[in-house]
């Protein structure tokens, strides 16, 4: 696991300034404090910061081929490179390292760019061929470990893992995408290939970037996730292949040189995996959990008894920092711009916590994407007779009886039932296709032209977000209504928001985060699974109760989906209410997009106590807050 980053001049023959290099790579030292590797070659240059995993003792990076001829700087993990090297030892290449690493390099000179398709793993990587003079850039099928460029003619091609390699260089500008901010206060996140920096761009998963002389970058897909031809198994069949390949995922990760252990939310999916952690190892596992003071926000109960069962080494923290505002701070610089989704705060104190005692965390990640595990998977499906009645009753009609209903303060927003009732009336209105903004979006496209200034709210009036979502709904190789969810929500809110919170959070503290429900040939094996395996009327990931419900507490194994809640509305109207004013209603990041008045009212509501706005706030807050740090130009 590591950080990575480069400069390309546009002809690969100036040469590049080996200081800025240094400067890039010394920004990215939280993601690999073990050690550092450059490479420079007239107009190309590589560099890296190693946190040492695999091979510690001569895994440096960059990596070279025999030759010579082929180098590679690497963040991430290739779970199968044992096989991969057999194979390719048979086919003549020498290996001078034990690194998973230099798979890369010999799985390139053996197959090329299809080399990708051989690699199960979380990487993103940058290889130099330096007889084609060509770059290639590349990132996982899921998108686990993050890419970021910046191309202009007159200056080439900048790459890191972070966006703060590429503002290193003082002629990148600062200046915010609008199109990104509009997409993030609905989404809380930025979509790929976007940043809030305009001309900084994510490379989007599964996706490769190619980088030759004299020529624009050329960016292209090389997998796609396939929901068929659907597999014809039984439930018996179904439940020992999933309990075989599960297992064998867990198995994949367990391959460190360094302390290992598992983030324990107390949640189904990072119970089980848990427990077949427990299964393959003679030591007790070492075990995290996070919770809060609020017993009604946390589950560190249900965390304990997982670990009672197994006799894990359990480790409990409460997320209760001495200074919240500088935790929100910290969490801004982790990601370089806004991400507002409130997890991300407990997450980073979880991160730093586990950093004392282990390297490496395995979670639960992934596995409500891959076997349909939230809610809205099951109502979008029952609810579609409400959808077949007359638009006056489901838009006009609903809302305006639910408007009128207070949120009761008591209860976390994601669980509330008036919290779903208003949900029920924005899913009439938006779009069929965008499940996860009929459901949990933070503004309507509606919310939105309201607080916008004049200029914004004409720029944006035709330009929903749930488009976005819908986009990759029609996109999915897929046959029915489900698994085109489930893969917009994987090429989206997965790629855009899970992935990159866990890998920031837990990278500002250089620790390695592994998922197993993201191994890559249990995704493509779930994904060709029939419907009646992940949704069963109401019940939501019927394959993982019925596989492994054995291995859960009872508690646990009777549990539905409940989320990692967060009390940011209690927050702003608590020990963060002057804070939070002063950066929202005093910002002129802020005035030049939204107006005054508009953000006045949501506080003032707020406060009322009658409405939530708590996570609206929070968006505009987090936005603000950064454009204090990074002083974009307005």
């Amino acid at each position: 696991m590591c950080g990575i980053c480069g400069i390309a001049s546009p002809d690969l023959a100036q040469p590049v300034d080996a200081d800025l290099l240094r400067r890039m790579n010394a920004r990215i030292i939280h993601r690999g404090p073990d050690s550092d590797g450059f490479y420079i070659d007239g107009g190309f240059g590589m560099a890296m910061r190693r946190l040492a995993i695999i091979d510690v003792r001569g895994g440096d990076q960059p990596i070279s081929s025999e030759d010579g001829q082929v180098l590679v700087t690497f963040n991430g993990e290739i779970f199968n490179f044992q096989e991969l090297r057999r194979d390719l030892e048979q086919r003549g290449h020498r290996f001078a390292t034990s690194s998973d690493t230099e798979v890369i390099v010999h799985g390139y000179e053996e197959w090329g760019d299809d080399a990708l398709l051989r690699f199960n793993g979380m990487f993103a990587f940058a290889l130099w061929d330096r007889r084609r003079q060509r770059l290639l850039l590349a990132r996982d099928r899921m998108g686990k470990k993050p890419l970021y460029w910046w191309h202009h003619p007159a200056h080439g091609l900048l790459w890191g893992s972070e966006a703060k390699c590429i503002l290193t260089a003082p002629w990148v500008e600062r200046r915010v995408e609008p199109l990104a901010l509009h997409h993030y206060l609905t989404l809380q996140y930025t979509p790929d290939p976007l940043t809030m920096f305009a001309g900084i761009f994510q490379l989007p998963a599964a996706h490769k970037l190619v980088f030759e002389a004299n020529h624009p970058p050329r960016i292209e897909r090389w997998w796609q996730l396939d929901f068929e031809p659907k597999l014809r198994l039984s439930d018996g069949e179904v439940v020992e292949q999933a309990r075989i390949l599960l297992r064998e995922a867990v198995a994949r990760r367990l391959i460190a040189e360094v302390p290992l252990g598992a983030f324990l939310s107390g949640g189904i999916d990072s119970s089980i995996i848990v427990a077949l952690m427990a299964e393959q190892t003679s030591a007790p596992v070492k075990t995290f959990s996070i919770g809060f003071s609020e017993p009604r926000f946390s589950e560190t109960q249900y965390a304990r008894a997982v670990a009672e069962r197994y006799a894990t080494d359990h480790h409990e923290f409460i997320f209760r920092p001495a200074d919240l505002t500088a935790t929100i701070e910290a969490v801004i610089d982790a990601c370089d711009e806004p991400l507002a989704d409130p997890a991300a705060l407990p997450l980073f104190e979880l991160s730093r916590q586990t950093r004392k005692h282990v390297t490496v965390a395995l979670c639960g990640d992934g596995g409500d994407e891959t076997l349909a595990g939230y809610q809205r998977y099951a109502l979008d499906g029952l609810l579609r007779p409400y959808a077949a009645l007359p638009a006056w009753i489901t838009r006009r009609a609903v809302p305006a009886a639910v408007g009128i209903l207070p949120d009761p303060a008591w209860i976390p927003e994601d669980r509330s039932p008036i919290t779903g009732l208003k949900r029920l009336a924005q899913w009439s209105a938006t779009n069929p296709k965008a499940s996860l903004v009929r459901w949990g979006s933070y503004f309507s496209h509606e919310a939105k032209l309201a607080l916008y200034t004049d200029q914004w709210r004409n720029a944006f009036a035709h330009i929903d977000t749930a488009d976005v979502i819908a986009t990759a709904y029609d996109e999915a190789h897929a046959a029915n209504r489900l698994d085109r969810t489930l893969y917009a929500d994987h090429v989206t809110y997965l790629a855009g928001d899970l992935l990159p919170k866990t890998d920031r959070m837990s990278m500002a503290h250089a620790v390695e985060v592994r998922a197993p429900f993201l191994d890559d040939w249990w995704v493509e094996w779930t994904a060709r699974l029939p419907e009646r395996f992940k949704v069963r009327g109401r019940q939501t990931k019927w394959l993982l109760k019925a596989a492994f419900g054995d291995k859960l507490p009872p508690a646990i194994a009777a549990r539905g989906k409940q989320g990692f809640s967060v009390p940011v509305g209690q927050w702003l109207r608590g020990e963060l209410r002057a804070w939070a004013r002063e950066r929202l209603l005093d910002n002129p990041v802020l005035h030049r997009w939204f107006r005054p008045e508009a953000i006045a009212r949501l506080l003032t509501e707020h406060d009322s106590g009658r409405i939530n706005h708590g996570k609206r706030l929070w968006a505009l807050l987090l936005f603000g807050v950064w454009g204090e740090r990074y002083k974009p130009y307005l």
